[in-house]
């Protein structure tokens, strides 16, 4: 007991309440089966579409996606020496900040948002049933009601301004819409990167199956050399330094397959 109560001290004074036995650096990781958290380390990569070479690569114990599309956009683009470059995503790279971020930096992302709409759950309508009119600032409802700007406030860091209309009290598709006096959306003042992602990803969804194409070999290839068991390392050097030594292998090998042994040892000595 008097060692579960250190070890309770200890997690409570973590800035993320977490501690590993196992290994100090080491952290929960986000899975989509409920329940099976694994307890390991998050790694990025970067893989190039035409040949499905790992341009970058980042082992980090955050347990979530959502904060590493920028950073490893970034330093893709760094590597590749490019102006612009069109960057591909899962959903659970989606949050605003990271996209804004690679707009900013000549990144063009492309990515689904995730479901998270309580209304759109329950069968009533969702944001995206709202169309927004930019030359009169207002938003077009399901029954073609216009709601209007009506404030500005800031959430987390954001600025967001505020729509509604008044007609909704006469609305026949009220119940189909909200359960309060009004329907209120929200828009962010960079909303306008978003709506720009989700043209490029109706203009052309074939671009997630290219996405699991591309990233998804490296991973898989990596995966069965290392046996599909863990890192033999522990710690967070260590662990970068192991994949690091893997993702090396995996390019090495990728190269070889795709122009040879004798024109990659000639490339090697020039």
């Amino acid at each position: 007991m008097g060692k579960l109560e250190a070890y309770e001290k200890q997690m409570l004074a973590s800035p993320d309440q977490q501690v590993s036995l196992t290994d100090p650096d080491s952290r929960s990781m986000a899975t989509s089966g409920r329940g099976s958290g694994v307890v390991g380390y998050n790694v990025q990569v970067a893989v190039d579409t035409e040949h499905h070479l790992i341009v970058t690569h980042e082992v980090t114990n955050s347990g979530s996606d959502r904060a590493q599309l920028a950073s490893i956009a970034k330093q893709a683009k760094a590597v590749l020496q490019t102006e612009t470059l069109d960057a591909v995503a899962d959903r659970g790279y989606f949050n605003s900040p990271e996209i804004l971020a690679c707009h900013e930096a000549g990144i063009t992302v492309t990515l689904p948002k995730p479901m998270t709409s309580g209304a759109k759950s329950d069968g009533r309508f969702g944001k995206q049933d709202f169309v927004y009119i930019a030359d009169e600032d207002v938003y077009r409802c399901p029954a073609g009601e216009r709601l209007t700007y009506r404030y500005t406030n800031e959430e987390d860091g954001k600025v967001l301004r505020r729509y509604w209309t008044t007609a909704c009290t006469q609305c026949p598709l009220k119940s189909q819409c909200t359960k309060g006096p009004e329907r209120r959306i929200t828009r962010w003042e960079h909303e306008h990167v978003l709506e720009a992602v989700q043209q490029r990803l109706d203009a052309n969804p074939e671009v997630m199956r290219q996405r699991r194409e591309t990233v998804e070999h490296p991973f898989g290839t990596i995966k069965a050399r290392m046996g599909a068991t863990h890192f033999l390392m522990k710690t967070l050097p260590k662990v970068a330094s192991e994949m690091a030594l893997s993702v090396l292998a995996y390019n090495l090998t990728r190269v070889i397959n795709i122009v040879g042994i004798k024109p990659l040892m000639a490339a090697l000595q020039t």
